[in-house]
């Protein structure tokens, strides 16, 4: 199982963090030992002092594909959930400086808490979910798939011409604005649409 993760999908958090928006999907990956589970506490990691929130919706893998069209990318996937890409923002701020990769700032032990999963026939329009992340019963940040850069099929078709996708893979679809800094005590509940799928503290 792999953790495929899409940077800069959503316009405006591009811009809010100073990034061009991109004419093709950013790809970055984390590792199994990112995952977050079952609601556990994150423990803020002593080697950063800027630790973000990302808020994103995640797809599952359901089987094994390489070079899938966008067409026919849909059948790739049945189940959607809701997942926070923990971002080291200073060390991100100092290797972006430098032309170096991000794994250090994005693939910490557990940098993606991840919710359990829901049928995407749950959605009426997947091109049209929204969700949301609270921090101590305050909302930062507010999505919807509508502004997603790239849609759920083409991150599909996009990253299977390069890495083959395989059943269990889960792609984290990027963040939209409104990301912040997170710090020891805190609360962060995540909602897909009005359902709550993440509620877990900082440690």
């Amino acid at each position: 199982m792999k953790i495929i993760a899409i940077g800069r999908n959503y316009a405006e958090h591009a811009k809010e963090l100073n990034n061009p928006v991109p004419g093709v999907p950013v790809i970055f990956m984390k590792p199994e030992t990112a995952l977050l589970k079952d609601n556990k506490p994150f423990y803020h990691p002593e080697f950063s002092e800027d630790i973000h929130h990302e808020i994103e919706i995640v797809i599952k893998i359901s089987k094994e594909g390489k070079h899938i069209s966008e067409e026919f990318a849909q059948n790739y996937f049945e189940e959607i959930g809701l997942g926070v890409d923990f971002t080291a923002r200073d060390i991100q701020s100092k290797h972006k400086e430098k032309g170096l990769p991000w794994e250090l700032a994005k693939a910490f032990d557990g940098s993606a808490p991840i919710s359990s999963f829901v049928p995407k026939t749950q959605f009426a329009d997947l091109k049209n979910i929204s969700f949301r992340l609270d921090v101590n019963g305050e909302t930062r940040q507010q999505g919807n798939t509508s502004f997603m850069l790239f849609s759920f099929e083409y991150i599909i078709a996009f990253v299977s011409k390069y890495i083959t996708l395989k059943k269990g893979d889960l792609i984290y679809t990027g963040t939209p604005q409104g990301v912040g800094k997170v710090n020891i005590g805190d609360r962060l509940e995540g909602y897909l649409e009005n359902q709550k799928m993440l509620d877990f503290v900082v440690r």
